[in-house]
C-alpha cells in the first residue's frame, strides 16, 4: 500500500446488505482501490451494523485492502476479535477508547495498520501524540452511524491542520463522509488522499450493474487528481 497515491475506499454501508460478498466483488471489479467497513454498535453510535463474524466472513470476499473502521465503545472489549479478521487496516477512535495508545500498540503488534478517526467535533490536535505510532488518520466529515449524510465543509481546516502534522510522516489521511463530485476536489487539495465514499459509488448500479459503480469511481477519481 503506497499512502502517496490517490485512494477510494467504497463503504459497504450502501450496498445491498442481502449480497454483501457479491457486492465487494462486483466494486473490487469496478475500480475501487480498498473496500472499507463501517463497523457500528448501536452504543458508541446509534446505528447497528456488523461484528467481527461477518467482517471474517468477507476477508474470503476481498482481494484489495480491508479497511475496517471500528465505531464501538469500549473499543477494547472486540478489538483481539477484530484483529483475528486479518484485516490491513483497523481503525479505532480516539474518543471511544480510555486507552488509545494499548489499542494501537495491540493493532500494530498483530501486523495490522493501524488508524485513529476523530469526530467533527475533535480537534486535529488530539492525533498530535499519536503521529509516530500510527499508520492512518480517518477525519469523519459526517457525524458518524449513518451514510447519506451531508458532508461538513468546516472539516476542510482539520484536513488541512492534519496533513501540517503528518509532515513527512508515512500516514495516510483518509476522509470519511458525504463524499461525493462536489467536494472531493476539495479535500483532495486540502491533503486527503484516501477517500471513504458510500452513497456517491453504489448508487444507481448493483451487483448485476457493476458498470454504474465503475462510471461512478472514475468521476470521483477525477475531480480529485484534477484538484
Amino acid at each position: 500500500m503506497s499512502n502517496s497515491e490517490i485512494i477510494f475506499a467504497p463503504s459497504i454501508l450502501s450496498a445491498d446488505f442481502s449480497n454483501l460478498a457479491l457486492e465487494c466483488q462486483a466494486v473490487e471489479a469496478a475500480g475501487c482501490d480498498w473496500v472499507h467497513l463501517d463497523v457500528m454498535d448501536g452504543h458508541f453510535v446509534p446505528n447497528l451494523t456488523f461484528g467481527p463474524d461477518v467482517v471474517s466472513a468477507l476477508r474470503k470476499h476481498i482481494t484489495t485492502v480491508m479497511d475496517v473502521h471500528l465505531m464501538i465503545s469500549p473499543t477494547a472489549l472486540l478489538l483481539e476479535k477484530f484483529i483475528s479478521t486479518q484485516a490491513d487496516v483497523i481503525t479505532v477512535h480516539v474518543e471511544a477508547t480510555s486507552h488509545i495508545y494499548k489499542d494501537l500498540q495491540l493493532i500494530r503488534n498483530s501486523g495490522i495498520k493501524a488508524g485513529v478517526a476523530l469526530n467533527p467535533g475533535t480537534p486535529a490536535t488530539t492525533i498530535a501524540p499519536l503521529l509516530d505510532m500510527i499508520d492512518l488518520v480517518c477525519i469523519m466529515t459526517v457525524n458518524p452511524g449513518f451514510g447519506g449524510q451531508r458532508f461538513i465543509s468546516n472539516q476542510l481546516q482539520k484536513i488541512r491542520e492534519i496533513r501540517e502534522l503528518i509532515g513527512n510522516r508515512s500516514i495516510y489521511l483518509e476522509v470519511d463522509g458525504g463524499i461525493d463530485t462536489s467536494n472531493v476536489g476539495l479535500a483532495a487539495k486540502a491533503g486527503a488522499n484516501v477517500f471513504v465514499a458510500g452513497t456517491s459509488i453504489f448508487k444507481g448500479g448493483s451487483f448485476k450493474n457493476p458498470d454504474i459503480y465503475r462510471d461512478n469511481i472514475v468521476d470521483l477519481r477525477k475531480q480529485a487528481l484534477g484538484a
